[in-house]
């Protein structure tokens, strides 16, 4: 595959993975929003809205505003930013799945930080699964994504092929 097709496709998939975040979230805000939570599969799946101010399980909740937008929004982009041009540097390298994975971490992450820039730190979430007592925290379609992305990364460099040591015979 061409490398100006690979970057295509990197950057299409990227944006269509943001665009489901945001029609998510939305409907999420739209059906969700100031309801009770709607359960499925007898309380396996649990749809709630909720706005989340801090990382992963609310950590960083508590952050000071200015503290906040440079930990979980400016640190985060200029990652993400890096693991942009390193995609695009790496492209003739870089495998199909590793492409992909990398698309869903970007993409993830930069759903959240839209959120966190356009609606004062509040991302939403609304996502649950579980058994009983038994849960997830509550998370999103960017957080899929981005957990998606990771697992897939690391599963690219599992099928890598390692190079096999040259064996030298003395006659």
């Amino acid at each position: 595959m061409k490398n100006w097709v690979k970057v295509l496709l990197f950057c299409i998939t990227s944006l269509v993975f943001i665009g489901c975040d945001r029609i998510t979230k939305d409907l999420a805000k739209q059906h969700l929003m100031y309801r009770e939570p709607i359960s499925y599969f007898h309380n396996t799946v649990r749809l709630e809205y909720v706005e989340n101010t801090g990382a992963a399980l609310s950590l960083g909740d508590q952050l000071s505003k200015p503290l906040s937008f440079w930990l979980l929004s400016i640190i985060p982009l200029i990652f993400l930013v890096i693991l942009f041009i390193y995609a695009i540097r790496k492209v003739a390298e870089l495998k199909p799945l590793k492409m992909l994975s990398l698309s869903l971490i970007i993409a993830g992450g930069v759903g959240n930080i839209i959120d966190r820039i356009l609606f004062d730190r509040h991302v939403t979430d609304f996502m649950n699964i579980g058994i009983h007592n038994l849960r997830t925290g509550i998370f999103n379609f960017a957080d899929v994504c981005v957990s998606a992305g990771v697992i897939m990364f690391l599963i690219s460099y599992k099928e890598t092929p390692k190079a096999e040591p040259v064996l030298k015979v003395d006659e």
